[in-house]
């Protein structure tokens, strides 16, 4: 046979197998389109419904005066809630999961949205980066806040070990009290994992995180639906992978709550809880009333949408 002939058939029937893998590939793909036809309309209309309640100035105002209430009233729930729940046990999977890593899942899901709305609307990195320092500044408020409340707990308690009293005949029938021998120069986190007692002011951490990212979070998630409005006008529609992370973002602020209500409803601590509380909103406070809100020249990174959409929405945005 010849070489030539051999090598023509060949190429024929690659190509002959080509176009039958692209068949095959547009008939999977035709039903694939009309199932994710109605999922989009639904991402889309549940981002923009979501989008719109966050962008709202009356959200965005007086979520601060809903989280006080919140931490000010909820341990009274503590009288109606069952002590037999799956939500009182410490070892609970939300609690194991969630509520140790707070501030991670918080910079993560926070700051890929961030990213990514910012690099979509400006096409810009350095100003990509100036609105992500905002959670990289929230970090440092949160390890300062831990440095801190950890010293002030320290320098307010005392490390104490519980002995065994000793039984004397007489007054055998008397129960009598367990003896505390005071261990000086002892920290609240040694003491503990020595097993001892430890007695002092505590401020809790858990409801100052809380606090601080549910806050963070409304904040940064505002501005997405100015973002719709931005891509609308220039007839560019966002990304799905956008849309998405913004509700995760959204789940994220809700478990959030949901463990806040549960921490004060089945394991209150009172004042630590509502210091933890005062400490978290005074952190927002200083961060984004305060600070962000100043012009660049004091090492400002403005506040979220600031640089990313035209001047009248900023302005609109500010006031």
């Amino acid at each position: 046979m010849d070489p030539m002939s051999e090598n023509s058939s060949k190429s024929l029937t690659a190509e002959i197998n080509l176009e039958k893998l692209q068949k095959i590939a547009a008939e999977l793909i035709l039903p694939g389109r009309f199932l994710l036809r109605p999922l989009n309309a639904v991402l889309e209309f549940i981002s923009s419904l979501l989008a719109w309640i966050l962008g709202c100035s009356l959200v965005r105002r007086h979520l601060h005066l809903l989280l006080s209430g919140l931490v000010l009233f909820g341990p009274l729930l503590s009288f109606w809630v069952s002590k037999y729940s799956i939500f009182a046990n410490g070892n609970h999977y939300l609690y194991r999961k969630f509520l140790r890593s707070t501030w991670g899942w918080t910079f993560v899901l926070t700051g890929s949205f961030v990213v990514l709305l910012s690099f979509s609307a400006c096409r810009s990195i350095s100003i990509t980066l100036r609105h992500l320092s905002r959670m990289a500044l929230s970090g440092v408020l949160w390890w300062g806040c831990r440095r801190l409340v950890t010293l002030l707990e320290d320098a307010a308690g005392a490390c104490y070990e519980p002995l065994a009293p000793v039984q004397d005949g007489q007054s055998s029938s008397i129960p009598a009290q367990p003896l505390l021998l005071l261990h000086e120069d002892q920290t609240k986190a040694s003491c503990l994992k020595a097993n001892m007692t430890w007695r002092g002011y505590e401020v809790s951490q858990e409801t100052l995180i809380l606090c601080l990212c549910c806050l963070l979070i409304v904040e940064e998630l505002s501005v997405f639906g100015r973002h719709l409005e931005h891509e609308k006008r220039l007839h560019r529609p966002p990304s799905a992978p956008l849309r998405v992370l913004f509700l995760l973002c959204v789940v994220l602020l809700f478990i959030w709550m949901v463990l806040l209500l549960c921490m004060l409803a089945y394991f209150p601590a009172w004042p630590s809880q509502q210091l933890g509380g005062a400490l978290g909103y005074l952190g927002w406070r200083g961060l984004y009333q305060g600070w962000y809100r100043l012009a660049p020249s004091h090492w400002s990174p403005g506040l979220p949408g600031d640089g990313l959409f035209s001047g009248a929405d900023s302005d609109k945005h500010s006031n």
